[in-house]
């Protein structure tokens, strides 16, 4: 014989609701509102009435207590819906690579390693005198002092003087577009 997939609701024989009073210590009203009593214990509940709910959802902190390491873990693992991940490939292809991980979080969005620089933003980097990592304030500040130093009005005419700022320059564009 085939089981009934749905069971149908009897109307005819209700079922009396037991309406909860408030946990509030000391409000007779009755308590239509749930609230998680803990972040440990999400699935178990205070019945309060409106007034007495708004103020314990301003209350409510769900990292309260917690160290950042904790809070951190709690975060991470909400992102994945609180169930393990796994890379693409499984285990195997995470172990036969665990080698070039080092201690480095597999989850960095920015490799910890540079790039490698070409030689001719290198050799452009030399001409500046200036060596990476660095900002593009830091770059144009020391093009800057470069460009006094070598320029022609303070050299009367001096031609090495106006071949090493046409240098510069072209170095500074060098690295410039490199850093964008």
């Amino acid at each position: 014989m085939k089981r009934e997939r749905f069971i149908t609701l009897d109307s005819t024989q209700e079922v009396p609701i037991q309406p909860k009073l408030c946990d509030q210590e000391g409000c007779e009203v009755i308590g239509e509102f749930r609230a998680p009593i803990s972040p440990t214990r999400l699935r178990e509940y205070y019945w309060f009435c409106l007034d007495h709910i708004r103020d314990y959802n301003k209350a409510w902190d769900f990292y309260k207590g917690m160290t950042p390491e904790q809070i951190e873990v709690s975060r991470v693992s909400d992102v994945t819906w609180n169930r393990p991940s796994w890379p693409v490939g499984g285990w195997r292809t995470l172990l036969e690579n665990i080698h070039y991980l080092d201690g480095i979080d597999p989850f960095l969005k920015v490799s910890p390693y540079a790039p490698p620089v070409p030689p001719h933003v290198q050799k452009a980097l030399k001409t500046l005198e200036i060596n990476l990592p660095i900002t593009l304030e830091a770059l144009k500040k020391q093009y800057k002092k470069l460009a006094k130093r070598h320029h022609p009005d303070l050299h009367a005419g001096d031609k090495v003087a106006e071949e090493r700022l046409k240098t510069v320059n072209e170095a500074y564009q060098v690295v410039k577009e490199h850093l964008k």
